[in-house]
């Protein structure tokens, strides 16, 4: 059984995440500002309410690996805050917030739970389709689709600093899939795969993946967006 980190399960993929682990025996540390009933009821989740914004706070994740699992197996950066607006009309600070949770967020993190992670370990990113280079683009995603890129590129260099001690990170572009998020940014739009659909993907993807991929983007898109 695998110690796993998982961020954003208040909602959508995270939690469908964190319950289907869970469900299968593992162990997870769920993040997130909110926590649903199901999470905190259940035997196998640890709960941290927990703003990725604010670097501070990722001192009790820290904290909970080294008094209580002593390792970690598998993080999953799967938060991310989404800003639908003109690049025009987007102030500095609602920039920076957006890189605070996507890339700053991350990179915290990381630096929270690497210590405690060795060989065999593997940390996926879960990114977007509008950070890959050379995706269709759209109008109004210039904050959270540059994040989404710089989390590609981040993953990448870690993949090579951290090779030498057996520890895997890949990224998931995801395309569209049935979220609250999906709906901030296309109201009205249907996408073709489901939050649980996607979760069965993730989910055999963080235990199986680092087996045949590392510092890899893997485009997990069957439409546009």
């Amino acid at each position: 059984m695998k110690n796993i980190v998982i961020t954003g399960t208040s909602r959508g993929i995270g939690y469908k995440l964190a319950l289907q682990f869970a469900d299968a025996g593992h162990n997870v540390l769920a993040l997130s500002r909110q926590m649903p009933q199901a999470l905190l009821e259940h035997l196998n989740i640890t709960c941290l309410s927990t703003d990725l914004s604010d670097e501070k706070q990722l001192e009790q994740v820290s904290s909970f690996i080294a008094g209580s699992w002593q390792k970690a197996d598998i993080v999953i950066h799967n938060a991310g805050a989404l800003l639908l607006k003109p690049f025009k009309d987007i102030t500095a600070e609602e920039f920076e917030y957006i890189y605070k949770v996507n890339v700053f967020g991350v990179a915290a993190l990381n630096r929270a739970v690497l210590p405690y992670m060795g060989k065999g370990g593997h940390v996926v990113t879960i990114s977007s389709m509008g950070g890959v280079q050379g995706s269709m683009k759209f109008a109004g995603l210039s904050a959270y689709s540059s994040s989404k890129g710089a989390v590609i590129t981040l993953s990448e260099l870690l993949a090579e600093e951290y090779k030498e001690l057996g520890i895997a990170f890949n990224v998931l572009a995801l395309g569209a899939v049935n979220t609250e998020m999906l709906q901030e940014a296309f109201p009205g739009y249907e996408a073709p795969l489901s939050a649980a659909e996607m979760a069965d993907y993730i989910y055999d993807f963080a235990l199986t993946g680092n087996r045949y991929y590392n510092g890899k983007l893997l485009q997990v898109s069957s439409s546009t967006p």
